[in-house]
């Protein structure tokens, strides 16, 4: 029961979330930032979201979805206009090259993890994983599971990303990354 309870909940999480704004999102910040940044930020946050979904179970489905919308919105916008006004790396001098590294570093790990917590805040994988608990009582399968299938989207999202990166312009990337953004951003809006 137990392994089919996996398998059934990583395939289910995995195709709900592979269309997914927050799959698209890896994908594009991943086009600016590193890879493996990107990843991180990306894993820690989905790792909160299910914890979340295990501990409330169903429960989360109770959250507003304009609130939930808009929050999300707002912050796809921020990042587009951040993304869109963003300066060559190469411009800015830090102290020493190494210590630049580093700060980009942490600062691409926690631009991953606002999105994508942000964006997927009582999204449908959220609210799946939470209703698979509420009623399998398998929290740990069933978190397992949901995180790996999360996990391997992201995955898929910052490698099309890195390679998209080495393979056009990246001020051509970067201005439709922006733009990607905005269009999410302006459409949970008008969902809300």
């Amino acid at each position: 029961m137990e392994l089919s309870l996996f398998v059934s909940t990583f395939a289910l999480i995995f195709v709900a979330e592979l269309p997914d704004k927050t799959a698209f999102a890896a994908l594009f910040l991943a086009t600016s930032h590193n890879p493996f940044a990107v990843f991180l930020g990306a894993a820690a946050a989905f790792v909160i979201q299910s914890v979340v979904a295990v501990a409330c179970g169903s429960l989360l489905s109770l959250l507003p979805p304009q609130f939930v919308h808009i929050t999300a919105g707002i912050l796809f916008l921020v990042f587009a206009v951040m993304m869109w006004c963003r300066k060559d790396s190469q411009t800015e001098k830090p102290q020493s090259e190494s210590e630049g590294k580093t700060i980009q570093f942490y600062k691409s790990v926690a631009a991953a993890f606002m999105t994508i917590f942000i964006a997927e805040w009582g999204d449908l994988t959220q609210l799946a994983t939470a209703t698979l608990v509420a009623k399998y009582q398998s929290p740990l399968t069933i978190f397992t599971s949901a995180t790996l299938a999360l996990w391997a989207v992201a995955a898929i999202g910052v490698i099309v990303g890195s390679q998209l990166k080495h393979r056009i312009q990246p001020q051509l990337l970067q201005r439709v990354a922006a733009s990607a953004f905005a269009v999410v951003g302006i459409s949970m809006l008008i969902r809300a």
